[in-house]
């Protein structure tokens, strides 16, 4: 099966939480007393959903299948103010990075970013109160006691932003696969067209002294994708989780290196101006086809960002490159 097939970063499910279980309208009855006063306990809360944090999880792969995530129901509550058990929880384990929204209105509820972080999705419903509550000095054996509430039951959406410590951004073909395959042990499907990657793929890079950082490749940006052409929003949001950004644009693009840099540029700025504040990074790539003399002309031209002329292929610049992100990385951090 392909990383393809395996990444999941957007599912939909009803969650149904456990309804409250109802309180006790009991009388205390023993062999010395045949008209006690109430004592009834309350009802036991419903199940909650949960969502819990894993930092071992990437993907919502687990969860495609699962359509309906029901909790269970509280309890009644019993006689001697006894009450009843609460309902069990039914808890999700997520990667860090998903986001809960509301499928109806699209409200973003809330993001796991931290392992072992819970958040209660749908709350269950509360238990009735016993009788025992209702007691007073007019009416002294209340013979009624509350029903549970019921549980909630709502179309959820999850989504993950992939948490990585760079981001590569580039349009189609700009070389960001082959740079993650050469970089690292991810093996994305390369090819010489656009759109090649139409999930992100994650690779880890090993850095020096066996230290390591995660580069995400995320498909490729068309002018227009802040606005839902190509391929859009749905891949856009991955870079909103990257410390660094790493812009790629070829060699031999027909716009200049610049011109095609503020045009990427645009499009995350235009998609959510906080783009903005991460530190940016430019790489040249395919540069073994330049000669020095040419790559001193195109140097005179470049955004004001560090830059490098790489060539993933030939080996050239990528040692030098993994310098500079490993040190706007801890910058950064």
């Amino acid at each position: 099966m392909s990383q393809g097939s395996n990444f999941v970063d957007y599912v939909k499910i009803c969650c149904r939480s456990g309804k409250g279980g109802a309180g006790s309208a009991h009388l205390h009855r023993d062999k010395l007393t045949s008209t006690g006063g109430p004592d009834g306990g309350d009802g036991g809360r419903g199940g909650h959903i949960i969502l819990k944090g894993n930092a071992q999880f990437w993907t919502l792969l687990h969860l495609k299948y699962r359509k309906h995530i029901i909790a269970g129901d509280g309890l009644s509550g019993g006689s001697s103010n006894k009450t009843g058990k609460t309902g069990a929880d039914e808890i999700l384990e997520v990667p860090l990075g998903t986001i809960a929204r509301d499928a109806e209105t699209g409200e973003v509820l809330f993001e796991i970013t931290e392992e072992g972080e819970t958040k209660i999705l749908t709350s269950g419903g509360r238990g009735g109160l016993g009788n025992s509550h209702f007691k007073s000095a007019i009416q002294q054996t209340p013979r009624f006691a509350q029903p549970g509430e019921a549980g909630r039951e709502e179309w959820i959406v999850l989504e993950l932003k992939v948490l990585a410590d760079v981001g590569l951004v580039g349009f189609p073909n700009a070389g960001k696969s082959t740079l993650l395959s050469v970089l690292s042990a991810a093996k994305p499907e390369i090819a010489d067209y656009p759109f090649t990657t139409l999930v992100p793929n994650l690779g880890i890079v090993s850095y020096r002294n066996g230290k390591s950082f995660v580069m995400a490749d995320i498909p490729g940006i068309i002018e227009g994708a802040s606005k839902g052409k190509g391929l859009g929003f749905r891949f856009l949001r991955h870079i909103e989780r990257n410390s660094v950004l790493l812009f790629m644009v070829p060699a031999d693009t027909s716009r200049t290196i610049k011109e095609e840099y503020e045009i990427l540029l645009n499009e995350l700025k235009e998609f959510n101006s906080e783009l903005m504040q991460k530190p940016h990074l430019l790489a040249i790539t395919k540069a073994d086809m330049l000669d020095e003399e040419l790559k001193a002309e195109m140097s005179t031209d470049l955004p004001n960002i560090p830059s490098i002329f790489i060539s993933s292929v030939a080996q050239q610049g990528v040692t030098e490159l993994k310098d500079m992100l490993w040190k706007a990385i801890n910058e950064e951090a």
